[in-house]
């Protein structure tokens, strides 16, 4: 087949793919090195499976459920540990997300302000645990306080981010009113950001109740203390009935945050009235 070209016509070179060679040839690098240093012993995985297997009958064939008194009990104290640490993070981030926005804040006190967030955000919760407990101790107000701090870092940034992305037109309005930049934060940018920041912040509650169990395996307190326990104590009936009591609260209370965060973001339905 031949190909014709018009005269006066210069067909562009084909673009280099270097770059995404090198690209692809390094994270393949990267991979396989990390495969070599991990030691797996592949032999071994073809077992997997039965262990699995095993393991989820002994946990949920019988479960007991002579502890579920308790296993509520606990369950509460996590859902308490995971609401404070969503009340402390959303009334910290708030005014330090606001101030760390283009527009509101000095710009060095913007920089501060965002690479502290970054900092915040590359420490873990149960590092944050951990180094809390050697001052608070073996409390449920340790993992309450680790929640708090572990979430002002994302919480901090949506916020911002939230901020910078309002309408214009508002803040716009405020200062050809004559309004300061406290006065354009009041009356413009927060009725703007406050519908996504108090959806924000019920997320941060999902989000603290599924980590208030993993902070309880490091002696927080709270259901995740207890599954620890037990699974130390190789008594898998009973892990079963937490593992379910977990299951069963995080979905209760994603549905009922989800429904609230509709409601917040999408208002509420119109009805007909009958006349």
């Amino acid at each position: 087949m031949t190909t014709t070209t018009l005269p006066g016509l210069i067909l562009p070179s084909r673009p280099s793919r270097l770059r995404e060679t090198i690209a692809a040839v390094l994270v393949g690098a990267v991979v396989l090195v990390s495969i070599i240093g991990l030691d797996i012993p592949w032999t071994e995985l073809s077992d997997i499976p039965g262990r699995v297997a095993e393991y989820l009958r002994l946990m949920f064939a019988e479960p007991s459920w002579e502890k579920l008194p308790r296993a509520l009990f606990e369950t509460w104290r996590s859902v308490s540990m995971a609401w404070l640490g969503a009340i402390g993070c959303v009334v910290v981030s708030i005014p330090l997300g606001m101030l760390a926005a283009r527009g509101v804040g000095p710009a060095w006190l913007r920089f501060v302000l965002r690479r502290s967030f970054a900092v915040i955000r590359a420490v873990p919760e149960v590092i944050i645990a951990l180094v809390l407990l050697t001052v608070t101790g073996l409390t449920p107000f340790t993992g309450a306080l680790a929640l708090g701090i572990a979430g002002i870092g994302t919480q901090g940034k949506w916020v911002y981010e939230t901020i910078e992305s309002a309408q214009e037109g508002a803040s716009e309005a405020v200062r050809a009113a004559g309004g300061n930049t406290a006065e354009v934060t009041r009356w413009a940018l927060w009725p703007a950001a406050a519908p996504a920041l108090m959806s924000f912040a019920l997320y941060r509650f999902e989000i603290n109740i599924r980590t208030s169990a993993v902070l309880g395996l490091v002696g927080a307190g709270g259901i995740g203390t207890m599954l620890s326990n037990y699974t130390n104590y190789r008594e898998w009936d009973t892990v079963g009935m937490l593992l379910i009591v977990v299951v069963a609260v995080t979905m209760v209370f994603d549905l009922v945050s989800g429904s609230i965060r509709r409601r917040i973001m999408e208002g509420g339905r119109a009805r007909a009235v009958d006349r």
